[in-house]
């Protein structure tokens, strides 16, 4: 049989290493910082191209942003770590999305001759971090002057929550993914009992992915009773999640991989069976702030970006053998699945998602990108498709792979022009105005107890306005009863009430 990569484009982009670690120590102070933990993620992935030559041919070092510990060039840390010196080291900003947009930068910049070889990876070491906090201790993790700074930055135009929003305390991913997902529920017409089962179902469904997965931090698989009902160990956050349904961000976790040329890949001797090319990618993002969006039920720049990554392609969602739709919460699976046209009966995660697998905050698509190259690598020929997520369903990155190669060169397309013409909406900061209630959640603390309820409400003008309260009785009309649709008032304070 010839070989479908002898007549390949020397510039052709190809993943050809992954790897990724988990850090379990019970003293803070014994734990790896997090660009050790991200260095030895980057080792794994040298063992893993099969040529101990690989890390020392790097030209680009990209980490995304690390919130256990803030470094200037974090980067420069890890080549540190691993003796080796890239002329360019990069960092981002927030945002889950960014693994995926890295490696569609890295194609594009392989394919131009901008780089030749590009690890890629982030790593959180929190659950050390946390512990010493909570101990009164110091960490003895590294500190960079002022002045480093690294090569590129990758950064967010602007903060993620609109003033309006900190303004009336709804700035959280634990208070607005509910929101969606109450929004979700009253367009589908489901009843709060069932909705409820659907969610829960779904989320048994990616602990039972994770309990096979050897890089999951947990490694259990749940029933959906056990996720779906609020106990001292599940309680009740942000309704109807309980603390399974959240991101796990308790983790100590790393993992990175290797997008290079061809012609490097073949320099170095990496057998093909390592290889994992990406057939195509796009970006995009929603309107920025989501008190702006036109409807808080859907995400319109995953159906563009999403639909263009297939077209690229030339592939369809029935094309997919595998998949990986980011998973913060289960609103942001269903949504991201219905505007893409992918059925939530069939596997939605090749790792088992972020509260299972571990969300290790901006980092999990770095984890989710190993895993699916792992997977294809065992089922030659398939195709893949990866979703990465950031800030609250806001930022959008795809990627489809495959250990063929591919018809036509990568390509990629930013999809933010067109995302920017469709409809939105105008907040109303201040208000003392009837509204009709949109969404909504009851937020819980600690001991499952309703706190406070959080209430996207629109004017008669068709204008966003946010509410409140911390009246018993309005929160339990909002956990017994639809309520979208409702007629309330919010006054100038932001205290809403039912009419």
């Amino acid at each position: 049989m010839a070989d479908a990569s002898a007549s390949l484009n020397p510039r052709t982009p190809v993943v050809v290493a992954v790897g990724q670690t988990n850090q379990r120590v019970a003293d803070s102070a014994a734990a790896l910082e997090p660009t050790a933990l991200l260095a030895e993620a980057a080792r794994r992935a040298g063992a893993d191209s099969g040529t101990d030559r690989l890390l020392a041919s790097l030209d680009t070092v990209a980490v995304v942003r690390i919130l256990s510990w803030r470094y200037r060039d974090p980067a420069a840390l890890v080549a540190a770590e691993l003796g080796i010196s890239p002329r360019r080291t990069i960092e981002t900003d927030d945002g889950g999305n960014y693994p995926q947009t890295l490696l569609n930068q890295a194609c594009r910049d392989i394919q131009t001759g901008a780089a030749d070889a590009v690890l890629i990876g982030g790593a959180e070491s929190w659950r050390s971090r946390m512990g010493a906090r909570k101990a009164g201790t110091e960490l003895a993790w590294t500190t960079q002057d002022e002045k480093v700074h690294p090569t590129e930055r990758l950064a967010n135009p602007e903060s993620l929550a609109h003033p309006g929003e900190w303004a009336r305390h709804v700035m959280m991913p634990i208070e607005i993914y509910p929101l969606f997902e109450n929004a979700l529920r009253a367009a589908e017409g489901w009843t709060i009992a069932e909705h409820r089962d659907r969610i829960a179902r779904l989320w048994a469904d990616f602990s039972a992915v994770a309990a096979s997965n050897p890089n999951a931090w947990i490694q259990k698989a749940y029933s959906p009773a056990e996720i779906r009902d609020a106990t001292p160990a599940n309680r009740m956050v942000g309704f109807p999640y309980t603390k399974f349904m959240n991101a796990n961000n308790a983790v100590e976790q790393a993992a990175a991989f290797v997008v290079c040329s061809v012609e490097r890949a073949r320099e170095l001797g990496i057998s093909k069976d390592r290889w994992v090319f990406p057939w195509a990618g796009a970006d995009a993002h929603e309107h920025w702030f989501v008190s702006n969006r036109n409807n808080l039920a859907k995400a319109p720049a995953i159906r563009l970006a999403g639909q263009a990554a297939l077209d690229l392609a030339g592939v369809g969602v029935d094309d997919l053998a595998h998949v990986d739709v980011y998973s913060c919460f289960p609103s942001a699976v269903q949504i991201a699945a219905k505007e893409l046209g992918l059925s939530t009966d069939r596997p939605l995660t090749v790792t088992g998602g972020l509260s299972f697998a571990g969300g290790p905050w901006n980092n999990y698509v770095s984890h989710s990108i190993a895993t699916m190259v792992d997977r294809l690598r065992a089922d030659a020929g398939a195709l893949g498709l990866v979703t990465a997520n950031g800030g609250f369903l806001t930022k959008h990155a795809f990627g489809i792979y495959s250990t063929t190669p591919p018809d036509t060169a990568y390509r990629h397309r930013d999809l933010q022009a067109e995302v920017d013409r469709l409809p939105s909406r105008e907040l109303a900061e201040v208000v003392d105005s009837d509204v009709v209630v949109e969404t909504s959640t009851v937020m819980h603390d600690r001991n499952s107890t309703p706190e406070r309820a959080i209430v996207a409400t629109l004017l008669p003008d068709g204008q966003r306005a946010w509410g409140g309260s911390t009246q018993p009785d309005v929160l339990e009309e909002f956990l017994a009863d639809e309520t979208a649709g409702r007629s309330g008032h919010v006054d100038a304070e932001g205290v809403f009430t039912f009419r």
